[in-house]
């Protein structure tokens, strides 16, 4: 990770500590399982970033699920969900596009979901919203998992909007998966 992602990453992941533990959204067809271990001690959102820190770097690769061979946007979505929350999330952007709750720009929260129309179509490119306007994703043939602004003229062009798979609150969090 270079010196320009260090300082904003360190700033985002005290202020996720601070926020308090999350839980799966009832709404979203998300059910717990009280026999399950939560995955992580700390903070769900805070280990949220963590993990998808640990893919920066990743060479993407269409259709890839893998840190060695590279990495798609929605397997880099589905993995870090699964190894930060124990959630087991669908494949697919359009699939993704279609759990959680709809946002607007505005009321975007660390650990949500990010889509963009990258292929001349609606929901086609997803990343997970970091703060501060930054978004980590596997961006296209070529590049590697990187962290990027909203701001910038390509991605702000080509938001979709985003959806909300877990919700802040004041109870632990508990692994879930989706049905």
């Amino acid at each position: 990770m270079g010196i320009r992602h260090a300082l904003p990453v360190a700033a985002l992941l005290f202020a996720l500590v601070l926020s308090g533990p999350v839980r799966a959204t009832e709404d979203a067809g998300i059910s717990t399982d009280p026999d399950s271990t939560p995955v992580s001690t700390g903070t769900p959102i805070s280990e949220l970033i963590v993990q998808g820190l640990a893919y920066l770097d990743t060479p993407y690769r269409f259709g890839g699920n893998s840190r060695d061979t590279g990495i798609d946007c929605s397997a880099l979505v589905q993995q870090v969900f699964q190894r930060a929350l124990g959630l087991d999330l669908p494949r697919t952007t359009t699939e993704l596009a279609k759990i959680g709750d709809d946002l607007k720009r505005a009321q975007l929260k660390a650990g949500d979901l990010v889509f963009f129309n990258t292929r001349r179509r609606a929901y086609s490119h997803v990343g997970i919203y970091l703060g501060g306007d930054r978004f980590i994703h596997a961006p296209s043939s070529g590049g590697k998992v990187r962290i990027e602004s909203l701001n910038t003229h390509y991605w702000n062009k080509r938001f979709n909007g985003g959806r909300r798979v877990v919700s802040h609150a004041t109870s632990p969090a508990a692994t879930s998966t989706l049905q």
